[in-house]
């Protein structure tokens, strides 16, 4: 086993002095500190029991039904599973669906979390391409399909998928879904960018769209802090138990005493401010990302627009490496990006992508930094010209 080469990575990018437009994190700035010590303070006086193991907290399971509705899901605190993060609940479905040497369907560029997952089991992809502006290639999947190769489970990030940014369109969502359910094949519906939108028009969850054939994956990590270690899914009643044994190998029960001070935190009644107040300084983040893209970038340069999330996914022109082009840029002007190599699945190339994070870097720098970035990628790019 080893580690991702996007972990290896970050651990380089994010010395001090560079700038970075790295990792995938929440802007430290903007956790809500004073107010979430306040809510531990308050279990810790109210419930010192907090501290000993415990079952999954129904009052928080109460407030996840009240935030699922909010993404146009209905559900019950039945159908709610606590996980200790998105990332546990991913591997636990694995776990479940996945014989070792199974074949698998997964876009060319995905997040390294399911890759890490799937790899330990010798999965055998088959990779599909990703439309930039609608998502995942459903048609290639149904080719797939029809040709034989039968997944156990459908693995995507339908809302600002990482690293791409991209969000699936809605003919391609309700299409995906009817082949779940003629082929039944079982949906992981990964969403810890859907509450971080941008625009007005809130993109249709998958589970909103059918229930018993899609696992949704929830999380608070990006809304609350990652640090928390606290996510959810909804899955049918009659696999919880199932679902509970497995979790059981990895750490008994999620922290009680982070679910009763989450619980604690949302009956305050200021989550959706808070919500608010991240998707408006998000947004200006990433609009000045992709003001800097479009003036300070090589022509023929093309670029992701996201309406929600972390990520603008960055396409050069054939034949760059973003992996040198990443010791040139940090030599020269010491900013940081993640080469799209990193995400590619076996068999495909994105030697000449790049991901670039607009969350963590205050808004004031943005600019700069795209400027430095764009000036040296070109220069690098004349270089590449000149000895060829």
């Amino acid at each position: 086993l080893e580690r991702s080469v996007l972990r290896q990575m970050i651990s380089v990018v994010s010395k001090p002095g560079i700038l970075s437009f790295a990792g995938g994190l929440p802007s430290p700035e903007l956790f809500p500190v004073k107010d979430f010590s306040d809510s531990i303070q308050q279990v810790l006086d109210d419930d010192p029991d907090a501290l000993q193991y415990q079952p999954p907290f129904r009052p928080l399971k109460k407030h996840i039904v009240n935030l699922m509705s909010k993404r146009g899901i209905t559900c019950t605190e039945d159908d709610i599973f606590i996980t200790t993060g998105a990332q546990q609940g991913l591997d636990i479905l694995a776990r479940l669906f996945l014989n070792p040497k199974g074949h698998i369907i997964l876009e060319e560029s995905i997040y390294t979390g399911i890759q890490q997952v799937i790899n330990p089991l010798q999965a055998k992809v088959h990779a599909v391409e990703t439309d930039l502006d609608t998502g995942i290639d459903v048609d290639g999947v149904e080719k797939l399909l029809k040709s034989g190769i039968h997944p156990p489970f459908f693995y995507v990030v339908p809302n600002a998928q990482n690293p791409l940014g991209v969000s699936i369109s809605l003919e391609k969502r309700k299409k995906l879904v009817a082949l779940a359910k003629e082929y039944k094949v079982p949906i992981i519906e990964d969403d810890p960018y859907g509450f971080l939108c941008y625009e007005d028009n809130t993109d249709v969850c998958l589970r909103s769209l059918e229930s018993d054939w899609v696992f949704y994956l929830g999380s608070f990590s990006k809304v609350l802090a990652p640090g928390l270690r606290l996510g959810w899914m909804l899955a049918p009643k009659h696999l919880i138990p199932t679902l509970t044994v497995i979790k059981e190998a990895y750490d008994l029960e999620s922290s009680g005493l982070i679910q009763r001070a989450i619980s604690a935190y949302l009956d305050k009644g200021i989550f959706e401010a808070h919500l608010n107040s991240l998707c408006s300084a998000y947004k200006i983040r990433r609009d000045l990302m992709l003001s800097g893209l479009e003036e300070f970038f090589p022509k023929g340069t093309r670029w992701t627009k996201p309406n929600a999330g972390m990520f603008i996914w960055v396409v050069l022109e054939k034949g760059i490496d973003t992996a040198e082009l990443l010791n040139f840029v940090l030599e020269k002007e010491k900013v940081a990006f993640i080469p799209g190599y990193a995400f590619s699945v076996a068999g495909s190339d994105a030697r000449n992508c790049l991901r670039l994070n607009f969350s963590n870097t205050q808004a004031e720098f943005i600019r700069d930094g795209m400027q430095r970035l764009g000036g040296a990628i070109q220069e690098f790019l004349d270089m590449q010209s000149s000895t060829q």
